[in-house]
């Protein structure tokens, strides 16, 4: 029997990863290092998806400014990594069924492609994937479709992409994969949770990993 997908993709944080207490304790560590005063979550969390160098210069008073808050986010994420990193129940589980099944499976992700891999060495999940593409791969990160793009053609998929999909839990994960020209599946489990639906933006809604086992390709993708 034909598997449903030739490829399945995957976001890494708020997907596959349970970082978002790392991601935030590094942000307020940051901002009480260069600002004396800590911004609302929610500001951080708005930004969620895209590459931690353009989140942080968004923030900052100056390409100076931005260029230190990096170098202190980086290095203080280094000492507190590896104890706040879990993945989410049913991951492994979830790619050994996918490979089992005959999909290929990959992630795209807009961290460095060096702490993807710490990351995911820290979730047992490690040498598992066929491709990973990080922000430091590509010009234009996600919500452009170059990242998945890029693991299409790495995976020798390219002009198949109605046979892919991507699982993400942010804004920026579905646009890209829409305008890839794959399926898309919002991971609701993710900081943004049900404010993902209420655009309608994703072929998928899903509660759990788990549930991206029972999803098949609909008519058209993104319609």
């Amino acid at each position: 029997m034909k598997p449903p997908w030739a490829a399945v993709l995957f976001d890494l944080d708020g997907t596959l990863a349970d970082t978002i207490e790392l991601i935030l304790h590094c942000f307020r560590h940051t901002m009480r290092t260069h600002r004396d005063e800590v911004p609302p979550d929610a500001i951080w969390l708005a930004g969620l998806g895209i590459p931690l160098r353009q989140q942080l210069r968004d923030l900052a008073r100056s390409e100076e400014e931005g260029a230190a808050m990096l170098e202190t986010y980086v290095a203080f994420q280094r000492t507190v990594h590896d104890d706040m990193v879990s993945p989410f129940p049913g991951a492994s589980e979830l790619l050994s069924e996918l490979r089992a099944g005959g999909a290929a499976i990959g992630v795209v992700t807009s961290k460095r492609s060096g702490l993807a891999r710490r990351t995911l060495a820290c979730c047992g999940l490690d040498g598992t994937f066929d491709v990973l593409v990080g922000a430091d791969d590509v010009a234009r990160a996600k919500p452009d479709p170059e990242p998945v793009r890029l693991a299409l053609s790495r995976l020798g998929l390219h002009g198949r992409e109605s046979e892919v999909l991507f699982v993400g839990d942010s804004p920026h994960d579905v646009r890209a994969g829409r305008a890839a020209g794959t399926y898309t599946a919002a991971a609701l489990w993710g900081p943004f949770g049900q404010a993902l639906s209420e655009g309608r933006e994703a072929d998928f809604y899903v509660e759990r990993l788990a549930d991206v086992l029972a999803l098949r390709p609909l008519p058209s993708p993104g319609r």
